[in-house]
């Protein structure tokens, strides 16, 4: 299982991280590939790190060496997959800091408890395979698989590195088969500090945060826990749902159950929400937004991302669910900048597609004056005209 590219999209060009690959290759070709004796012993006796008697610059140079073409290739490949995401969001010179560090991290970790010579990024590279893990922990990535067929497939990102690189590859292989010349606890001690370094980053906004780095996972966790902690009581569940006149009603484990899994299912279609209109998908945000309607009729999402879903419903023709989404848009946010024209909008759709004129009027009167002396004013008055009539309220021929 070989992985081939994330679902992750990059903002920024990762330069940095082009850069330390072309690094790699270049020291590759000079030491190794030209074939020069001379390099060749420069670099085995002076470049490489000597874990029995490391000199300071050792723990640099050994990060841009490796032992053969497959070991420079595999390592490129994890850096190019891993590394341009969270290059472009760490940023160029934070991310290179923290590749040279979760290098020279490594090889502490290595010399520690081995004294045989070390080469390869591999360490600097499991540090950043961890902490593309704590940015971006609910991405996908595609892997190459090839066992009798060559095939492809996509595996969440947390399940491939916490089960797949970390612990089969580095902890239970290499006791199965024996652990050969591979220096697994730089791997390890790489993952170690990648992990733990992202997420100080993480907690102490170093970084940008978002909705979908491991920090803000645990913390919905954490926040469905003590709810969760919370409504066990029958008497705080009925407070919580009544207010002052509710009377203590008796919750079997059974209900406790139902309503868990109601809320990871509301937690989970708004996450998978942000996602979707985060990347451009605004019809498969529409899509899951009924879907949590479905669940709980009284959800409502940021500001924008309703916003977002209600024209989508509106745009493509479905005028009950543009409706409903703008009423609990303007329920949600009386006070948006963007309340009278969607009092106007709502109501033009309530009269011209829907026929709920009263409904619609309700609407049109609410805006009325409100939207200043220009186009939507005379909008707003041709269509409070136009229900008017279909109610019978002026005659048809004064609209």
């Amino acid at each position: 299982m070989i992985p081939i590219r994330t679902e992750t999209s990059v903002k920024a060009t990762p330069w940095v991280n082009y850069a330390l690959i072309a690094a790699n290759i270049l020291a590759y070709f000079i030491f190794d590939y030209s074939r020069n004796e001379s390099l060749a012993r420069f670099k085995s006796e002076h470049l490489i790190l000597h874990a029995d008697w490391p000199r300071l610059y050792q723990f640099f140079t050994y990060q841009f060496l490796h032992a053969s073409p497959t070991h420079l290739a595999g390592n490129m490949l994890f850096l190019w997959v891993f590394g341009n995401p969270v290059c472009g969001k760490m940023g160029g010179l934070a991310y290179l800091m923290f590749y040279l560090s979760g290098g020279v991290f490594s090889a502490c970790g290595y010399a520690w408890g081995s004294s045989a010579p070390m080469l390869g990024a591999s360490g600097a590279i499991a540090a950043v395979t961890t902490a593309y893990l704590a940015l971006f922990p609910r991405s996908r990535v595609t892997v190459l698989f090839f066992f009798f067929i060559i095939t492809y497939f996509e595996v969440p990102a947390l399940i491939l590195i916490v089960f797949k690189v970390i612990l089969w590859d580095n902890i239970l292989a290499p006791g199965i088969g024996g652990g050969g010349v591979v220096a697994y606890s730089a791997h390890l001690s790489g993952y170690f500090f990648g992990f733990v370094v992202a997420m100080l980053m993480l907690w102490w906004r170093a970084l940008p945060r978002d909705a979908f780095d491991m920090v803000a996972l645990w913390k919905r966790w954490n926040q469905r826990r003590a709810y969760t902690a919370a409504l066990a009581n029958p008497e705080a569940r009925a407070r919580a749902e009544f207010g002052a006149v509710a009377r203590p009603v008796p919750a079997s484990r059974k209900q406790v159950a139902v309503e868990d899994t109601r809320l990871d299912q509301v937690t989970d279609l708004r996450s998978r929400i942000a996602e979707c209109l985060g990347s451009g998908d605004v019809g498969s945000g529409a899509t899951l937004y009924e879907q949590l309607i479905g669940i709980d009729q009284e959800q409502c999402l940021p500001e924008k991302q309703q916003l977002q879903v209600a024209r989508q419903f509106y745009e493509t023709g479905r005028f009950p669910q543009a409706v409903a989404a703008f009423e609990r848009f303007l329920a949600c946010y009386p006070r948006s900048g963007d309340g009278n024209d969607i009092r106007l909008l709502t109501g033009i759709i309530l009269a011209r597609d829907l026929r709920q004129y009263e409904t619609a009027e309700r609407y049109l009167e609410e805006v009325r004056g409100r939207v200043g002396q220009g186009d939507r004013m005379r909008q707003c008055e041709r269509w409070l005209g136009n229900v008017r009539a279909a109610l019978g309220k002026i005659a048809p021929d004064q609209t």
